[in-house]
């Protein structure tokens, strides 16, 4: 079938069984293809072929209500919601965005990037439908990794309490990014093998119906017998306790069973869960074999063997140039543990986890749970560090203010993926830590210029002692600079120049280090002098070194790949405008007050305006009306 040309769904309605059969083998090969070149969450959405065709078949969407959970699974919708045309662009610059979107398609309800808000917004949106007197179905789908959120027991709680009327599918593929963890995961894993309580229930009925009843004792018992079944066939029955009407384990590749249980689950009054059993990855070996969650997102593959296509890096990965020094570290401290929200694999946490098994903890997608429980460690003089990504720290914030800053516990967060993450997208980028960060009392926020200076980041946070510690780091690799054998301490909140300069200063860190170095480079060439700090610490601010700057009236350009409100930039001219009573000139570069969307890194940068080009034209015009400023005076 030509997937190119789809519309809408409605044709699937006409479709035969083996039609949609057919189908979804020319999906499968279609995904293949393309992901191959663009790279993208190939293992998620071949695993959901068969679910998504039978939902847009079963149901009448836009009108009936898909909510993806998490989204990165959303790829068949989009092809077979007449998004196919433009798929070659996904997750590419101006593309098609690699998760549900509001205004790219109105069959994308609700918008994710994070886990566990499916099931809150499908109450939303249930809530709404009753209370206007329509009649839509709202179907949220959420995977086995997502349900263990602290958000989506919340949600499920209160939808079993308001017997609202919804159809939720648990994609159960046993896996999230990495391996799935936790009770829940093995309760999951007993429904699996436990059969199709649904069906046992139904027939049991069945049959003692046409039994004749004696007295009606055994009428008046049936119902009771019947309802114990679920204490004989599955521990607990979880879901059923939580007010569900539970169907499944079901074949999520049959659509046979699919249909069956989705047009029963349609007939059912309050909430229904559906467990629809997939496999990640099905249909391409490389990925329906793998058990660690490389699969999940790749980037481009060679589709013959699934070798993946990268350059040979000369520098090491900023999660393992991290995490390794961490376990470097650990094997002096046996107080070191490390900790993770379901990254393991993302933060390259396999070799401490392979070496210190003990002092290793994937919690699963439980954010703020794992931020807590680092506070928890440290109450006990452990050494905890949390390795957790930008965009899902966000998750954590009142966890980081009442449970680590409040009690100045000695936690060191390793904020992965800070700055522009690229094709993710919005959803994703790292850029709101710095703000949300740098004003609770007690924290510590630092990044390094290289490498090198991020392994004596390390040690240094590991070393400190007075109270929580954050050091940022962005996705990719380093630059290749010389590592020093031996680890050293940085004094805190100190800066360091690394070019001189008496017309103008740019003070920044990280990422945009070498772009300040090469823009001073090209205004020498005009005769101007650049200064270049790099302002390592990002809290507390070097106040030595700013108060020179500021009594010798130079200039100023603070340049952050993250948003100018609340970030190092406004904590700059906060310092300058409680310090001097004459202020001097002060420009700020970073990210602008809305959200960025996918896209490579450099791309990204060019859009917002943080390149050489943008840096020299700010210093040009700063320079300019300082002389201005000083003929005037």
């Amino acid at each position: 079938m030509d997937l190119l040309s789809i519309k809408d769904p409605a044709f699937l309605k006409k479709l035969s069984i083996d039609d949609l059969y057919e189908l979804s083998a020319d999906i499968r090969s279609f995904l293949i293809e393309t992901l191959s070149v663009s790279g993208g969450h190939i293992g998620p959405n071949l695993g959901v072929v068969e679910l998504t065709v039978a939902l847009h078949k079963e149901f009448n969407s836009p009108t009936d209500k898909f909510l993806w959970d998490v989204g990165h699974q959303s790829y068949v919708h989009k092809l077979l919601t007449g998004r196919g045309k433009d798929f070659d662009t996904i997750r590419q610059y101006k593309g098609l965005c690699g998760f549900p979107k509001r205004d790219e398609s109105e069959h994308d309800v609700w918008e994710t990037g994070h886990s566990s808000t499916s099931l809150s917004g499908a109450m939303g949106m249930a809530a709404a439908r009753d209370l206007k007197g329509t009649k839509e179905f709202i179907v949220p789908i959420i995977g086995d990794g997502a349900l263990t959120g602290g958000m989506a027991l919340e949600a499920l709680n209160h939808i079993g309490h308001e017997q609202k009327d919804m159809i939720v599918i648990l994609n159960d593929n046993e896996m999230s990014i990495a391996p799935n963890v936790g009770a829940i995961h093995t309760m999951l894993s007993r429904l699996r093998t436990a059969g199709k309580y649904q069906w046992v229930k139904d027939e049991l009925e069945y049959l003692l119906k046409r039994i004749p009843a004696v007295g009606g004792k055994l009428a008046s018992t049936a119902e009771r017998v019947k309802d114990s079944l679920k204490y004989l066939l599955v521990s607990g029955m979880f879901f059923e306790e939580l007010g569900f009407t539970y169907y499944g384990p079901v074949d999520g590749h049959s659509y046979e069973e699919l249909f069956s249980n989705l047009q029963a689950a349609k007939k059912t009054n309050g909430p229904v869960l559906l467990h629809v059993i997939t496999k990640k990855g099905k249909g391409y070996k490389p990925a329906e074999t793998d058990t660690i969650g490389t699969w999940h997102g790749p980037g481009p593959y060679k589709m013959d063997t699934g070798d993946f296509v990268k350059p040979k890096a000369a520098a090491p990965a900023w999660s393992a140039l991290v995490s390794e020094t961490v376990r470097k570290l650990a094997r002096k401290d046996d107080r070191i543990v490390a900790i993770t929200p379901a990254m393991p694999v993302g933060s390259k946490l396999e070799g401490f986890a392979s070496e210190f098994p003990d002092r290793m903890f994937d919690v699963g997608i439980a954010e703020q749970h794992a931020t807590t429980m680092a506070a928890g460690l440290a109450t006990q003089n452990m050494k905890p560090f949390l390795a957790i990504y930008s965009t899902f720290l966000q998750r954590a914030y009142d966890q980081v203010v009442h449970d680590i800053c409040r009690q100045n516990l000695n936690v060191f967060i390793g904020i992965d993926r800070a700055g522009l993450v690229g094709a993710d997208g919005e959803t994703h980028q790292g850029v709101f830590d710095i703000a949300f960060m740098r004003h609770l009392p007690n924290m510590v926020l630092m990044m390094p210029k290289d490498e090198n200076e991020g392994q004596h980041m390390v040690n240094t946070a590991i070393q400190y002692n007075d109270g929580p510690i954050a050091m940022r780091y962005p996705r990719g690799n380093g630059i290749g600079v010389k590592l020093d054998s031996e680890l050293k301490t940085i004094p805190i909140g100190t800066w360091e120049v690394l070019r001189p300069g008496t017309d103008a200063v740019i003070l920044t860190f990280g990422t945009t280090i070498q772009m300040a170095l090469k823009a001073a480079e090209e205004l020498q060439k005009e005769g101007r002098s650049v200064r270049v700090v790099n302002a390592r610490f990002i809290k507390p601010l070097d106040e030595k070194m700013l108060k020179k700057i500021l009594s010798d009236g130079l200039p100023i350009l603070t340049i952050e790949e993250a948003v100018l409100q609340g970030g190092f930039g406004s904590a700059v001219l906060e310092f300058a405008y409680d310090e001097s009573s004459r202020h001097p000139l002060i420009d700020r570069m970073g990210i602008p007050d809305r959200f960025i969307e996918h896209g490579s890194v450099p791309k990204l940068l060019e859009e917002v305006g943080l390149t050489v080009d943008q840096i020299v034209h700010r210093i040009r015009r700063l320079t300019f009306a300082n002389h201005r400023k000083g003929i005037g005076s």
